[in-house]
Order: structure tokens, then sequence, then C-alpha cells
């Protein structure tokens, strides 16, 4: 693809108004950070929370939705505390992370549910721990703890933080989890994301250093030095706290959790993107993509995940929040409320392209165009408007296919139907063409849609 004339932009998340969603109201939630979500096949939403028990731990609370707006948190006697039901499902010395996967694909009804998890037995080595259920609830944890050792000054283990996917490219489990990496001041300088795969989830392989903090990421003079223990426990700086990753159309998206301990103390969310779930780029540095507040409120640190929903026309995406800072001790950090809130967004706008000045041009890779019954635009024309044309295998313009011939398309829609004066593109033969977009103006497109 070649783009002369274009920028690409990001579109922020919009955040639900009534966020927090679900709040830290019960004795055993002193605070509430990592979460998953599913949202099954009748609609209805599950969600796993870590919660902070203070002298007690961390321990997996459970919660369910009919729309993923109004949650209820169901008591059951798995975990009962001073004999009373409670709505914890998973706890253990040392735990932490609440890490859930629905795989449809297994064979075994009973581990359709996996989820994963630090924990810290009694007198073993602490690091990676998985568990297996048939419907979310009821969890069994596989008795090996842990199958990943976290080796604590060795670079590029795993460390507290990890987050699951399926990678359907390579057909594997893949954990992003935190580590971290040494530097010229020593042991433990940053945080960063390394990977581990498996085939079974329970063999998993050495993690590899996916994504660090550079010299992009700002300045780390000693001017403005923090203490470690204002910055729970590392040094000073953007880091990257985490990196959860999921696979969507072709491309892996990951939600950083871009820590900065340095200057403003906060966490927001930024996208970062990969064709291969490997070799990552981050184009959108300057921008968060799950934004967070200037003052100390709801969602001032955020613990984003694998495991947005997708909906006809929505992408939501539900993340832990503090409203602290890393910066200004435990207590300034741990600050209330904590919760699960969520942001969203139109359906794949996750970023588009535009024209720098008043117009711009997009040229797709030649692409084989076989029973082709219509095109769409993902696409914001409110303010310009967008003519498509075709070319040939040789790049040469087919008549009645040209930018001239083309319908002009506008308006806001996430899917304009594409179409000529005299053609439409089920009347093309079959074979391979190029597909030209013109941008006029501030027109913005996001996705486009080729349907069988």
């Amino acid at each position: 693809m070649y783009r002369p004339g274009t920028k690409r932009i990001l579109r922020p998340l919009d955040h639900h108004p009534e966020n927090p969603l679900l709040l830290d109201d019960l004795p055993w939630e002193e605070t509430i950070a990592y979460c998953s979500v599913h949202r099954d096949h009748t609609g209805r939403y599950q969600l796993w929370y870590q919660a902070y028990r203070g002298e007690l731990g961390t321990c997996v609370c459970y919660a369910t939705s009919d729309d993923g707006i109004s949650w209820t948190k169901p008591m059951m006697d798995l975990f009962p505390i001073n004999g009373k039901p409670t709505n914890i499902i998973l706890t253990g010395r040392g735990h932490y992370g609440a890490a859930v996967l629905y795989d449809s694909r297994d064979q075994d009804p009973a581990r359709r549910y996996k989820m994963v998890f630090w924990e810290h037995p009694k007198d073993k080595d602490y690091g990676l721990g998985v568990g297996f259920s048939a419907d979310g609830i009821h969890w069994d944890k596989y008795p090996e703890i842990p199958l990943l050792k976290a080796f604590p000054g060795v670079t590029h283990t795993i460390s507290d933080v990890n987050d699951v996917m399926f990678d359907p490219v390579r057909e594997v489990f893949a954990i992003y989890g935190k580590t971290w990496i040494d530097g010229h001041t020593g042991m433990q300088w940053k945080r960063a994301v390394v990977r581990s795969q498996s085939r079974d989830f329970l063999n998993w392989t050495q993690p590899q250093l996916m994504m660090a903090p550079d010299e992009f990421d700002g300045w780390e003079g000693d001017d403005l030095e923090l203490e470690t223990s204002e910055v729970g426990g590392g040094s000073k700086g953007i880091q990257l706290h985490g990196g959860p990753v999921f696979y969507y159309q072709g491309v892996y998206f990951s939600l950083l959790q871009k820590m900065d301990a340095r200057l403003s103390g906060r966490m927001p969310g930024e996208l970062a993107i990969s064709r291969d779930g490997l070799d990552w780029d981050r184009p959108f540095r300057d921008l968060p993509f799950i934004s967070v507040p200037d003052q100390d409120s709801f969602g001032s640190l955020v613990w984003s995940n694998a495991t947005p929903v997708f909906l006809d026309d929505e992408v939501r995406f539900y993340f832990g929040a503090y409203s602290g800072r890393w910066s200004g001790g435990k207590k300034n950090f741990l600050s209330k409320p904590t919760g699960v809130g969520m942001a969203s967004m139109p359906l794949d706008r996750f970023a588009g392209i535009r024209p720098i000045e008043k117009s711009g041009q997009i040229t797709l890779q030649p692409m084989l165009i076989e029973n082709v019954a219509a095109l769409s635009l993902n696409a914001d024309t409110a303010a310009g408007a967008i003519r498509m044309e075709i070319l040939n295998s040789n790049g040469r313009k087919l008549e009645g296919y040209t930018r001239e011939d083309s319908e002009v398309i506008q308006g806001n829609h996430l899917r304009h139907p594409v179409a000529w004066k005299t053609k439409r593109i089920n009347d093309l033969p079959t074979g391979t063409y190029w597909l030209r977009i013109y941008l006029e103006n501030n027109a913005t497109v996001y996705a486009l849609t080729l349907e069988k």
C-alpha cells in the first residue's frame, strides 16, 4: 500500500459516562484491578477481576451482566468469609491476576474456560499457574505451580502481570506478560513486555522480549528521579507495565499499560500493532488510546486486558482502574475508588487515514477479487468526500471504474456502499485488481470490506 498526501490518525476510546461500572463495595474488595470479560452466545457477560483483600492477599471475584453496563456480583459458598457467601471464585497464597480465556475449540467441556495467574505457594518457587473450568465459576487449579518460574534479577522471565490470548495464526496460546529488564543503573531497571506460548496450556516456552521502553518514551535524567518506594518498586521514567494482546482481522493489537512513574504518575493505555505478534510498532505514543484524567479520579491508572467485546456496531474495552498515582507512595497509589470501567468505539475505528492538507490518496496492494458481492467503506466524510476507482493488474484504470465514474461517498457511516455510475464491483470478472481511494478535505477512512 502507498498513500501520498495522507496521515494516520488514532481514534481514542470514549469512556462510558457511568464509569466505574463495577465498584470496590464489598469488604474483600479493598482495591480492584486486573480483569477479563467474556460475552457468550446468549449475550450474557461474564467478568473476572482481581480483588485485594488487605492482609489476606488477593483473589479472583466474579460478576455477570445482561447488557455489559449493570453488573451483579452473585454470592456463592465457594470461598465464604466468616461463614457468609462471597463472589470469590479462586484464591491462593500470593495469588495475582485474573486473565481468563474462553476456548470454544477445546473438546473437553471442563477445560473451555482457561485462566493464567501468578502465585507464590508456600515453600515453593513463585511464578505461573493455570486453571480450568467448565462454567467460569468452579475452577480446578493445575497442581504444578509454577509452570514458568520467575527468577528475581534475571532478564526476560515473567513477573506478576500476565494476559493470555489464542493466536489463531500459529494455533498456540500466548501469554504477553510483564518482565524486568536490566539497564545502565543495574538490575530491574524498567518494566517491559515478553511473550511465552504453549499448545496445551501447560508447557510454556521461555519468554521472549517483545516491547521495551526506549529513547522515544522520554528522557531519564536524574533531575526528577523518584524514590523506588514511590513508583511501585521500579525505576524512573516511562515503563511498559503490561501489554495484553488480541487478534482481530489479521492484525495483532496490544493495549500497553504505559506507566509514567516520573512525571504525571499516571498510566494510560497505548495502542500498539503488529502483523505477526512478534515485531511491534508503536505509532501512537503521543496520544493515549485509553485516556486518563488530569486530576486524581477514577481511571488515573488503567489495567487493560486481552478481551475486548465486539458487537455489531461497537467495540467495548473493559479495564480495571485506580484513582491514584504511581508517584506519591502507597497511600496515594491505592486511592479510591477502584473498580472496572469501560470505554468503547464504533466498530473497526481503531485508527484512520485522512489527508494532510486538502486531498490524499490510498492505493492498496493488488488483491484477488472473486465472488465479491459488494464493497463498503467505514468512513467519516462529514467534512469532505471520498471517491474510488479500480485498476487492472497492470495498474491501468478500468473503464467505468475511474474516479470520475465513482459515486461520491459522504456522511459518517460504518458501511458506506461503494458504487460507480454504471458499474458495481460484482460486475468484475475474477482477477487481480488494485483498489484506489481518493480523500478530499477532512474525509477519514477507517476500514474497507469486501462482502461475499
